[in-house]
């Protein structure tokens, strides 16, 4: 089996980098901002629930 995975969740308000609902469609697990360099509290929690409704693990990604 292999893992595809994407550095997820990390626009911040209004702002965003990458299209995360169409790169959770073609990923099996997905790293997602933890707030330091990238991502804000309300973009985390969206990427994290999208990513757990479609079955995505998620992991961290620090800096």
């Amino acid at each position: 089996m292999m893992d595809l995975n994407a550095d997820l969740g990390e626009g911040f308000g209004n702002w965003t980098l990458t299209d995360d609902d169409a790169l959770l469609a073609c990923v099996t697990s997905a790293n997602v901002a933890c707030g330091f360099h990238a991502g804000d509290a309300s973009v985390m929690r969206r990427v994290c629930d999208a990513a757990a409704a479609g079955g995505v693990r998620i992991g961290a990604q620090v800096s």
